[in-house]
């Protein structure tokens, strides 16, 4: 099993099941990468390098959703 820490909790996925990148976890989660910010291992990732961003096993993914209204 390969561990991932998303927003404080731990993701498990079999070996060779993990995202290959933060654009395909976004996409395994449902969540419109235009519409978040991600932080991984304390680094702010641009939407724009969501898909050349690599995920691996041990990494601290937080996820902050941009929401509407008043």
């Amino acid at each position: 099993m390969e561990t991932l820490k998303l927003n404080g909790v731990e993701r498990q996925y079999a070996s060779g099941q993990m995202p290959a990148t933060l654009a395909a976890l976004l996409a395994d989660l449902g969540v419109d990468g235009s519409a978040v910010v991600a932080e991984v291992d304390g680094a702010i990732v641009p939407a724009a390098g969501f898909a050349e961003t690599p995920v691996a096993a041990g990494q601290s993914i937080e996820l902050i959703k941009f929401m509407g209204g008043g």
